[in-house]
């Protein structure tokens, strides 16, 4: 194509395109076939007076030096690495310095924005997500879009607000391409800090909306439609026990509205639970 026919809006587009996914320097003007065959070494030349020369010796090549590789980014050690991180931090402001610091999940890269939290740290209830949505990467806030619109209505509707009486968050910070499904490495790495951000939160009741979130937060294979609606406890490191309930996100709850009863009787569980504890 030639790029002089191309108008100067296009030849811009078509730039920020490459730095939005990382292409931010070329390495040539022409391509490099790779695959094609080196040309044939040139005869050794030999002088009329001297006669035949005897080859050269081949020296073996220098070996270069060592150099430690990059942590690849799906190591364990990368989770070990966060865990380490997140266990120096003392406060949550310390947290979520660390977070939006760290370099080693990979969709940090595609992400717009960290979502780290909303509503009121300390709060008696602690909701933990899965990961950000479009609405979410885009204003940094988790659950703003409408699921989380439909979770502050259920939650209005027994008498509680993020304003007021919840913390939010999920077990990601940062939004996975097209809203897929997180791979374990990459919950891993963010799960060390989620459960730091736990303890340093000390919510009353901890609120799991989903399957991955419970399934990640419990270390268990059981799916959401088995957790939902029981009361179990999530056991820090720091050797805490928060009471804790799975549920059903609120994304789910829009594609299946007949689970909206369900999710009601977790929230009256929820309310009954508080109110044993002193909570409200």
């Amino acid at each position: 194509m030639n790029e002089a026919a191309l108008p100067h809006e296009d030849i811009a587009s078509l730039l920020k395109w490459y730095v939005d996914h990382g292409l931010d320097e070329t390495i040539g003007e022409e391509a490099v076939d790779r695959f094609a065959l080196p040309p044939p070494a040139a005869a050794p030349a030999i002088a009329p007076s001297q006669g035949a020369v005897a080859p050269t010796p081949i020296r073996a090549p220098l070996q270069a030096p060592m150099v430690r590789a990059p942590v690849p980014l799906e190591s364990p050690q990368l989770a070990q690495d966060a865990r380490e991180l997140a266990r120096r931090c003392g406060t949550i402001a310390e947290l979520e310095e660390a977070v939006r610091a760290f370099e080693g999940c990979a969709l940090k890269r595609t992400a717009k924005n960290t979502v780290f939290a909303d509503g009121v740290a300390g709060a008696p209830v602690m909701v933990v997500g899965e990961a950000p949505g479009a609405d979410e990467d885009r204003l940094g806030k988790p659950f703003v879009g409408v699921s989380g619109q439909l979770m502050d209505r259920m939650f209005d509707a027994i008498g509680m607000s993020r304003e007021r009486d919840l913390y939010i968050t999920n077990i990601l910070f940062w939004r996975p391409p097209g809203n897929r499904t997180p791979t374990l490495a990459e919950q891993a790495v963010c799960v060390a800090f989620t459960r730091r951000h736990i303890e340093l939160a000390r919510p009353k009741v901890l609120v799991l909306a989903g399957g991955t979130a419970a399934k990640a937060m419990l270390e268990t294979t059981e799916g959401i439609m088995r957790l939902r609606g029981k009361w179990t406890s999530l056991k820090l490191d720091d050797g805490t026990e928060v009471p804790t309930m799975p549920t059903f996100h609120p994304a789910y709850l829009l594609r299946t509205p007949a689970s909206k009863r369900q999710s009601w009787l977790d929230l009256l569980a929820i309310d009954k639970k508080l109110k044993e504890l002193g909570s409200k």
